[in-house]
């Protein structure tokens, strides 16, 4: 019998997570790197798998090992340098764009004082810089030496949170962030990016744009469009435009 989650429900996101837990081979943090570090990262590694966007930060980060040294390069050479991730001009461009901002205020690229921000209003900065949407900008706090609770949504997160009924078929990441967000507001930065990690490792592995692999998902007992002709739909729907977190009250 297939008992579907009620999702927005607090139990329910835990027990989403409590399922790939136990399917998946434990929770392997992330490199945890200084806040600048986390941003440039993240600003290229978008529409690319990891393990290139990695190779490319290397790359980047061993030629010009000083920041200050990056936001003085020109483009062409930053792109070289990022060469194998999707968009490399585009990313070269807003890397040495949103370098440049930073540097005006914050001459030593030192971001640690967002910790002194509330999460929407850290992600509201994040996303005044050229190249930074909502998942860069939750990246940059989750994932770094900040360890700020704001959840990182990619695309495969998206589709695995649409399908099981986290949120409608058409929502884009800021729908989901603040789903989840509103679901668990009690999780640490850890929580969030473990149900991340997880959830995307789902994605890649069974729950994939094309084809899904329903038969092999751990959770598929629950999924509401396990096999279904709407879980295929999701599948092939082109997904939405990001758009930028907008938090109640905020402009």
């Amino acid at each position: 019998m297939q008992i579907a989650f009620d999702f927005g429900a607090p139990t329910d996101i835990a027990l989403m997570r409590a399922g790939l837990r136990s399917a998946f081979a434990g929770y392997r943090p992330h490199n945890i790197r200084e806040p600048i570090g986390q941003l440039i990262k993240s600003m290229i590694s978008s529409r690319t798998k990891d393990e290139v966007s990695l190779k490319a930060y290397r790359r980047l980060v061993e030629c010009y090992p000083r920041w200050s040294e990056l936001a003085g390069a020109p483009v062409p050479d930053i792109e070289r340098a990022i060469n194998d991730v999707t968009h490399a001009k585009d990313k070269a461009f807003y890397v040495k764009e949103t370098l440049g901002l930073i540097a005006r205020d914050h001459p030593d690229f030192d971001l640690s004082f967002l910790k002194e921000l509330s999460v929407p209003e850290a992600l509201a900065w994040l996303q005044t810089l050229p190249g930074v949407g909502p998942k860069v900008a939750a990246s940059t706090l989750n994932f770094s030496t900040l360890a700020m609770p704001a959840f990182v949504v990619d695309t495969h997160v998206l589709r695995v949170l649409a399908r099981f009924g986290v949120v409608g078929p058409r929502a884009d990441i800021a729908a989901a962030y603040h789903a989840v967000m509103a679901a668990v507001p009690d999780w640490t930065a850890f929580e969030l990016s473990e149900f991340h990690v997880l959830s995307k490792r789902l994605g890649q592995l069974s729950c994939r744009f094309d084809n899904p692999l329903c038969g092999e998902c751990p959770l598929r007992q629950h999924c509401r469009f396990a096999g279904s002709a709407a879980g295929a739909r999701i599948s092939r729907s082109p997904l939405p435009a990001d758009r930028p977190l907008v938090f109640p009250g905020r402009t």
